[in-house]
């Protein structure tokens, strides 16, 4: 195994307490509001910890927005579908800590085995590949450029090095001050990168996020180019569950809640939020009693968390900053998942996971039958395929069938030899669940803690000072969310790691 260098071996952002309790009292009670990653991390450390939780979730099952469902397809065979890929980065410290409870060798994630960025052939661009690059932060932008043919030695002459080292310069504190007034459509046109080098590896990177260049800040840009790249010591290699979410994750989950003691009510959707005087809080859930809790946790996505506030006027009451804030909370892009049923396969040499750039629409293929047992197994019995087509950040005038189209043309331009497969069912949904990061939003974000005491936010969404993003900022603010449930209570809390929170070069001039 390649060792890390020091300087960039994960950093202990959380350190455990031998000093204090690991348990709580007797008394302590709470109720986790959303059953996906964040929730479902929240109520997992503080169940285990000893606090009494009830976790309630709208939809029939857990997930969020890493969700299943069951399909009857047209041949009458039963799948269970998803809402999507999502890679499972390595330095995903802390959501990798809460899987090993259910395998301390995490042996339902597989190695992806690459991570290529594709055009089609017309445009005239060879794929770029970031999966053979040092692991070690400096050598592995010294490698990429020496390496991408997106860079040629006579262009970077006219790139903006101070532009260009605010990615290594990276603070928390500083970075944001100076960049998120500024879009990265703006920073990027300032970078003077080539065509090719900024589409290749700029443009796929900012749709990742269910965001625009345009209505993307710069400053949650360079954190991201500093969470995925300039501070990752873990390369960008990445895994995905061996088997759909449900039977990887969510139903193990449900059993090791319950084995823990917490209660797992899905189908329960809470419609207000109320202060409950020494009781602490009370969750009014449409068709069924309130529910009672001294901690509160609030872990549903941004249009969910905005209506759950606009009808809660107590809590608005109790704290109006925190009303308005979640009010005002932007929304990404709409984006767009369609699963197709395929007979025939595409060139057994493609990646599972495709990035793609330079289509008006497709931003990623994923070849499910490559990467996940149960459609492995329907594209076995059918001599087929399931592939999948995601639009990050799909134009929002469009039709759900006009943007399914719009892709399906597009795989044929970037692959060809799709245009042989024959689709035999289709699962497709659009979806405007994302969290926006548009520019000067950053300081009224809302945050883990609140002004509504015992009242805590969980979610891609929410601020946080810990380097993170998309699932593991879920893990991360969830863990927060329930180490300050423990503080209140006496007891210890939950160590937790990431990268180092500055960048390389951070500090120097």
């Amino acid at each position: 195994m390649l060792r890390v260098p020091g300087p960039f071996r994960p950093h202990h952002h959380v350190t455990a307490r031998p000093d204090l309790p690991h348990r709580v009292g007797p008394d302590a009670t709470a109720v986790v509001v959303g059953g996906g990653v964040a929730g479902v991390s929240a109520a997992l450390v503080l169940a285990e910890r000893g606090v009494r939780v009830e976790l309630l979730e709208a939809a029939p099952q857990l997930g969020g927005r890493l969700g299943t469902w069951d399909r009857r397809l047209s041949d009458g065979s039963e799948v269970i579908v998803e809402h999507g890929y999502h890679g499972f980065f390595r330095q995903y410290y802390t959501l990798r800590d809460l899987l090993r409870r259910l395998d301390p060798e995490l042996g339902f994630l597989r190695d992806v085995g690459g991570y290529p960025i594709a055009s089609r052939p017309s445009v005239g661009w060879e794929p770029e590949d970031f999966t053979a690059l040092p692991r070690t932060p400096l050598l592995n932008l010294v490698a990429l450029v020496l390496r991408s043919p997106s860079f040629k030695l006579g262009e970077l002459r006219h790139v903006n090095a101070d532009e260009a080292l605010a990615m290594l310069h990276y603070d928390p504190v500083r970075t944001y001050a100076e960049h998120d007034h500024r879009s990265a459509a703006e920073l990027l046109d300032s970078l003077g990168f080539s065509d090719r080098g900024r589409a290749m590896l700029f443009e796929v990177f900012a749709h990742s996020f269910f965001n625009v260049e345009q209505r993307y800040s710069a400053a949650e840009f360079l954190a991201m180019c500093h969470f995925y790249f300039t501070g990752n010591p873990e390369g960008l290699g990445m895994d995905a569950p061996v088997d759909d979410y449900r039977t990887t994750l969510w139903d193990p989950f449900t059993r090791l809640l319950e084995k823990h003691g917490a209660t797992v009510t899905t189908g329960a959707r809470a419609v207000s939020l109320r202060p409950d005087g020494a009781r602490g809080w009370a969750v009014d859930v449409e068709g069924e009693p309130a529910r009672q809790a001294r901690h509160l946790v609030v872990a549903t996505d941004v249009p969910a968390t905005r209506e759950l506030v606009a009808a809660s006027p107590e809590l608005a009451a109790a704290a109006p900053g925190l009303a308005r804030r979640i009010a005002a909370l932007p929304s990404g892009e709409p984006y767009l998942v369609a699963r197709l049923y395929c007979e025939g396969d595409v060139d057994p040499a493609r990646a599972p996971f495709t990035g793609v750039t330079r289509e008006r629409v497709l931003d990623s293929v994923s070849l499910f039958h490559r990467l996940e047992g149960g459609s492995a197994r329907w594209a076995r019995e059918r001599g087929g395929s399931v592939v999948e087509l995601h639009s990050y950040a799909c134009p929002p005038a469009a039709s759900r069938d006009e943007l399914v189209a719009a892709m399906r043309e597009e795989l044929t331009a970037l692959w060809p030899e799709a245009a042989d497969l024959r689709v035999l069912d289709a699962e497709s949904h659009r979806y405007t669940n994302a969290p926006g990061f548009d520019p000067g939003y950053h300081l009224v974000r809302p945050g883990v803690l609140t002004d509504a005491r015992g009242l805590r936010l969980a979610g891609d969404w929410v601020a946080c000072e810990v380097p993170s993003a998309l699932m593991e900022r879920a893990a991360v603010t969830a863990v927060t969310a329930a180490n300050d449930v423990l503080r209140e209570e006496g007891a210890g809390p939950e160590p937790m790691r990431s990268i180092r929170p500055r960048g390389v070069l951070a500090g120097r001039r």
